[in-house]
């Protein structure tokens, strides 16, 4: 039976419960019939072009070929099978891929769900590693405004963001150092990273031999407003953590697999983390799929005869194949020649159109752009802010899917994004500021 676009926007709005969503005040969802590499087509006849990749997780446009045919392919002869007693060839394969890529020893990948899982059992992983080996380490410190997914460990990582004024009584207690956000023309931000490090410092200071972890979003806090950081500081970071004797955990759910221009936000930095987590682009948007990669040292730590030694942890779907067939897919469409020039050519574009933009608006400041990555702040008030929903909601009738966050807004393309598609959504912002 074939539903109208009113009677399928009913069901949706009698049964589905949509996240990060005032119901009672939020316009009806738009009904999205199908989608082909940047842009989205609605029920309601209109294009939309994809400018947040579908929350951050599609590299490389909509419905794309070559990573639908390997999904396809998966499907017809392997499409789950328990992972603790079994294993499958594009999970063994898209592990050593990936650990191919990344610096230092980080070569044993765990599979788990989405970003959430990944910083979580990064968290436990951590948390453990230092029991195993016979240390009672049980502080993490993060960094102001971190973000770093919905799950309890997550939420307590990230609860200075914001997002968890809900389940406070839920999270434990984690130390928050200072995070040194940067932009274009900023010229006090070495003061800043010296008061950062100096806070850092002072943590580490007062929990001598206390510390199980230090994590950071490198680079990019995103969900925060697509703070930046230099990394410079980062380096700085890795230095405190060695000195401290302490494990880095790196969150590049965000950042990884090219958003930074370059493959990991670690490798642009020149840091090795001990722990880093994986997911969003890394079945190039297409199925749930998340990875959180130790280096040898610690995965040795949960060796031995003793069951109770071991990663208790799982999941129902961990490396599920089909969603390991897609990252293959997407990895060597990533590492195609083609590809990183358009990564390139996103870049060089932000650069050429940010700063008449700002010029042009003077209550714009803080222009900042790294890789694939463009935001600028407006004037407005933070989260649920009256400007931030008008001009989301200008943008959605000119055919462009911006979602400020905040009093922030950004540009994150997928990389098969054309020249003018870009040129276009930056001339349409410049509109739109412009009328409000």
């Amino acid at each position: 039976m074939t539903l109208s676009y009113d009677e399928l926007r009913a069901l949706d709005a009698r049964h589905v419960w949509h996240p990060f969503t005032q119901a009672a005040t939020s316009p009806p969802a738009i009904l999205a019939l199908g989608a082909r590499d940047a842009v989205i087509y609605g029920a309601d006849g209109r294009e939309y072009l994809d400018l947040v990749s579908s929350w951050w997780v599609n590299l490389h446009g909509h419905s794309n070929p070559a990573i639908a045919r390997a999904i396809a392919d998966q499907a017809a002869r392997l499409e789950q099978v328990i992972f603790a007693e079994f294993t499958h060839e594009p999970a063994a394969r898209l592990a050593a891929r990936v650990c191919a890529l990344l610096p230092g020893d980080l070569d044993r990948v765990f599979y788990s769900d989405d970003g959430s899982t990944a910083v979580e059992v990064a968290m436990k992983m951590a948390r453990q590693y230092w029991t195993n080996t016979g240390d009672d380490r049980t502080v993490f410190v993060a960094f102001d405004g971190g973000y770093h997914g919905d799950t309890v460990g997550a939420m307590s990582a990230g609860h200075s963001s914001g997002f968890f004024g809900a389940w406070e009584n839920m999270l434990f207690p984690v130390e928050v150092a200072p995070f040194p956000a940067t932009w274009d023309g900023d010229e006090d931000v070495e003061a800043r990273e010296q008061r950062a490090l100096l806070a850092l410092d002072e943590i580490i200071g007062r929990h001598p031999r206390r510390i199980a972890g230090i994590i950071i979003e490198p680079l990019i806090q995103g969900a925060s407003g697509m703070r930046m950081c230099r990394p410079d500081f980062l380096r700085a970071l890795e230095s405190r953590a060695r000195e401290a004797g302490t494990l880095l955990i790196l969150d590049e759910v965000m950042t990884g697999f090219g958003r930074t221009g370059a493959t990991f936000a670690c490798l642009k930095a020149n840091i090795t983390p001990d722990l880093i987590c994986l997911s969003k682009g890394l079945t190039g948007g297409f199925l749930p799929l998340s990875m959180t990669v130790a280096r040898e040292f610690i995965y040795e730590a949960f060796l031995g005869l003793d069951i109770g030694r071991a990663f208790l942890h799982g999941h129902s779907y961990t490396a599920n194949p089909l969603g390991c067939a897609a990252g293959l897919a997407s990895l060597d469409l990533l590492q195609a020649p083609d590809c990183q020039a358009r990564i390139r050519a996103i870049e060089d574009i932000h650069r050429h159109r940010l700063p008449g933009l700002v010029a042009r608006h003077p209550a714009l400041t803080r222009p900042r752009i790294c890789g694939t990555v463009a935001a600028v702040t407006l004037p407005g008030e933070g989260y649920g802010s009256a400007l931030s929903a008008r001009l989301k909601k200008n943008f959605l009738e000119r055919g462009l899917l911006l979602r400020p966050l905040g009093d922030v807004l950004y540009l994150l393309p997928p990389y098969c994004i054309e020249d003018t598609q870009l040129h276009r959504a930056w001339d349409v912002i410049d509109g739109v500021l412009a009328k409000l």
